[in-house]
């Protein structure tokens, strides 16, 4: 409307040197002059009132299908605002978490297993990294398709990939077809967690959204002890292909009684009058058709930003964990290659955001603001650390460590075990707070507490008790800041923008875990080898110790010089892996102290942010504030 004013501003009454202009042309009376402009005026005024029309139309019609979604689950959350309902849909969902729980507490295991039947078990991260680089895509895709489609729809399509994806990891004999089943399986893996969070998110309010959040981890209490016990029994040495095949019809099986829940909520929801006038409402397929329906999804989900990005990612992390083993291949094509299509890639990704983007992956008024920048930057850290300190834990334990089959997984669990306990206390602890910002800076310093234990107890007999004590520490500190930093960024956003902001939360959580596990396995596979060769003296002993160490310790036990010698080499590279993951905990704490610290109030999320913001930033944040002025003060004391 400005352009429109300045027209009628500059046009509306004819200036003297307008007149002087036209009685030198002789062009006719002030009359017919004046009507001339009007003319003019009114022509143009239509002109731009049919353009704004326009993209009014579009712009509604695109955001209507969101805001019809939006306006269906608020409906579904009131027609279902019992305590009764809410404690059948919170069961529902600890039966969800602790099917893919199980899961994933022993298919972690299945998958060393399989790489060490193919001879190539330090092609471990490789799996982890493609993995993750297909988990950090597939957030953002589900994240904007849930506001379109709804989450019924699309976790129903997620239970499907997850069991196509473990059928193909199951019946996998090489590791690139084991590598194309996770890719499948992650797909489906991440989108049930990401839509089941979005669900239990939409069902709770700030104050209690950490208790919601954590249902589904609380299996976990449970999994951390029978997994040890699945494992062994299950002898994954020999039948880790039917380990993982069975979870293609257990899981679904756990997702059905949530299925149950969502329709029942459905049809109680349909019978009222506002559910009834919202489906008189024509979506955009019914109104553009299915061409424009792909293009307008083609632009939504920005896939050519996605499909770049992941790209990249996987050229530039996979070659890190495949340069190594026996011998260097850095001077092979198929890894310098792929390695420097990556880094090529990326500024043809941010011009394609910059300039062609109509929704980028990353919107400017979104990460401008240090509440969600801060949050996005803890997220990759949280996964990056993981992944440097807890890689290869499981074989650490086994063959540095000499603990059993099931003792290893259980203390490879006991960080997972140690915070889902305390999360039902320390989440109904919350809803008589307001405040989360204390305890994540507190959860914080933990996990460096932790990471400087795990690098002390790296290995050896001796470390059985260190390892213990120092996941167990781990395990708190991730109870009081991992989940409360995904309800921080939420309690400072609208409900609108709930799914957008947590899915870039976990879409960073993910790239942190591509790129842990790529620097941990760069570490493991170009150090690894070496370490051996060095301490046992025998290249074909020290090719068998790292292609296949759970075979190689069958032969060599506990007490033989050889077995002793690989112990050595462990530690060595553990302790590169754990020096890492200590170093990057600082950044991690400076992190923690730019959150927002939004208050927890009895709403779904804020309705104070205007129009067009992403983020409530009116909220005081006491402890930012005393930080700011310290320095401030500090600043000018040097001063002076």
């Amino acid at each position: 409307m400005t352009n429109m004013e300045e027209i009628q501003r500059n046009n509306s009454y004819p200036s003297n040197s307008d007149k002087d202009y036209e009685d030198e042309k002789g062009s006719g009376s002030p009359v017919i002059n004046e009507f001339s402009k009007v003319d003019q005026i009114s022509t143009a005024q239509s002109e731009m009132d049919e353009k704004m029309a326009e993209q009014t139309e579009q712009q509604r019609t695109m955001t209507g299908v969101k805001n019809i979604i939006i306006r269906k689950t608020e409906i579904m959350a009131e027609v279902y605002d019992k305590w009764y309902y809410h404690a059948i849909l919170l069961f529902t969902a600890f039966v969800c978490g602790y099917g893919y729980g199980l899961d994933g507490n022993t298919r972690y295991i299945y998958t060393g297993y399989a790489t060490s039947s193919y001879a190539q078990h330090s092609l471990l991260s490789t799996i982890n990294v493609i993995n993750a680089v297909i988990s950090a895509a597939s957030q953002i895709v589900y994240a904007r398709l849930s506001d379109v489609y709804g989450r019924f729809a699309l976790f129903c399509v997620s239970i499907v990939l997850y069991s196509v994806g473990t059928i193909i990891q199951s019946q996998a004999y090489d590791v690139q077809r084991y590598a194309a089943g996770s890719i499948f399986y992650n797909t489906g893996y991440v989108g049930v967690i990401l839509v089941l969070l979005l669900i239990l998110s939409d069902f709770s309010s700030l104050r209690w959204r950490l208790v919601y959040q954590f249902v589904p981890t609380w299996p976990f209490i449970i999994n951390t002890w029978i997994s040890g016990n699945v494992t062994s029994r299950a002898n994954p040495l020999k039948n880790w292909s039917w380990d993982i095949g069975m979870w293609a019809f257990i899981f679904p099986l756990s997702c059905v009684p949530l299925l149950c829940v969502m329709i029942h909520m459905w049809w109680l929801a349909r019978k009222t009058e506002e559910w009834q006038e919202l489906s008189k409402e024509k979506t955009f397929y019914q109104k553009h058709g299915l061409k424009d329906t792909i293009v307008e999804l083609f632009w939504k989900i920005d896939a050519m930003g996605v499909f770049i990005m992941t790209i990249s990612l996987g050229c530039i992390l996979v070659p890190l964990t495949l340069a190594g083993g026996t011998k260097s291949k850095w001077n092979n094509s198929h890894v310098i290659g792929p390695f420097v299509l990556g880094f090529v890639l990326i500024p043809i990704l941010v011009l394609w955001e910059y300039k062609f983007a109509r929704d980028p992956i990353i919107p400017y008024k979104l990460v401008k603001d240090r509440g969600v920048w801060a949050s996005f930057a803890i997220s990759f850290l949280i996964d990056f650390i993981y992944y440097m300190a807890a890689d290869y834990l499981y074989t650490v334990l086994i063959v540095g460590v000499n603990e059993s089959v099931k003792s290893a997984t259980r203390i490879s669990s006991l960080s997972t075990f140690v915070s889902t306990v305390g999360s039902p206390i320390f989440s109904l602890l919350i809803t008589r707070f307001s405040r989360l910002k204390p305890f994540i800076i507190c959860g914080c310093g933990l996990w460096m507490l932790a990471m400087g234990l795990l690098y002390h107890y790296r290995g050896g007999a001796e470390s059985h008790s260190g390892i213990i004590g120092a996941l167990c520490v781990w395990g708190v500190g991730t109870t009081l800041f991992t989940y409360p930093v995904n309800v921080s960024v939420q309690a400072a956003t609208s409900h609108e923008h709930m799914a957008t902001v947590t899915a870039l939360n976990y879409t960073f959580y993910r790239i942190g875990s591509a790129v842990g596990a790529a620097v941990s396995g760069a570490i493991w596979t170009q150090t690894l080898y070496k370490q051996l060769l060095k301490r046992v003296g025998d290249a074909a002993l020290a090719t068998e110790a790292y292609a296949s160490p759970y075979k190689f310790i069958v032969t060599y036990t506990w007490d033989t010089p050889e077995r002793q010698a690989v112990v050595q080499a462990y530690r060595y590279v553990q302790r590169l892996e754990t020096i890492v993951a200590l170093v990057f905990c600082a950044p991690l704490l400076i992190f923690s102290l730019c959150l927002r610290d939004a208050r927890l109030t009895d709403k779904v999320a804020h309705d104070n942010i205007a129009e067009g913001e992403y983020v409530d930033a009116k909220d005081d944040d006491p402890i930012y504030e005393w930080f700011k002025g310290a320095t401030t003060r500090f600043r000018r004391k040097s001063k002076e």
